[in-house]
């Protein structure tokens, strides 16, 4: 039997196990947890900040190219952005241990239709606060209500049913509900 020694190989079947595992963190919580602030640049080169998403409800996905996990469920992001973009919801994409002109040629193969930034150590260190143990697997996903607090953190890859509902959860909750 070979053993798995390629990093590639064995950030993959961690994935997997993570993903097996399912770790969602931050729902438990009785007091809402308010979304942090974070800016960058887009791969496309405009200044996105999140300021910009008051009101509306997201998902920020940390996702690599390579990554087989995140490459299944990208185009069921694509799909559902367009269809609840006018609800007021957006994808916001972070590509992780990339390059941007892979980043760049990858969301053009994809259709990408969401703001997508290059993982900076502080826009990672940003989120790493809202999940047990930091992000240590993608995709990794944070979802925020339209009242801009975090509800949940899921690691692990989700069909287009399940991102679905958790859209419409997400774009339904306002203050104080």
């Amino acid at each position: 039997m070979k053993k798995i020694t390629s990093p590639l190989s064995i950030a993959c079947l961690a994935l997997f196990l993570l993903a097996a595992n399912l770790v969602v963190s931050g729902s438990a919580s009785a007091v809402p947890v308010a979304a942090p602030s974070f800016s960058g640049v887009t791969i496309d080169g405009k200044p996105f900040s999140s300021t910009s998403l008051k009101g509306k409800a997201y998902i920020v996905n940390f996702f690599a190219t390579w990554c087989p996990p995140c490459r299944s469920e990208i185009p069921d992001m694509v799909v559902l952005q367009k269809a609840y973009a006018a609800k007021g919801f957006t994808f916001i994409g972070i590509a992780v241990n990339e390059k941007e002109p892979t980043v760049k040629s990858f969301m053009k193969s994809k259709g990408i239709n969401y703001p997508v930034l290059m993982a900076t150590p502080a826009l990672v260190g940003t989120f790493n606060r809202y999940i047990d143990g930091g992000i240590t697997g993608i995709p990794t996903s944070f979802i925020v209500d339209s009242s801009g607090n975090i509800t949940s953190a899921i690691v692990g890859p989700r069909s287009k049913e399940a991102f679905e509902q958790i859209i419409n959860s997400a774009i339904s909750r306002k203050a104080g509900n």
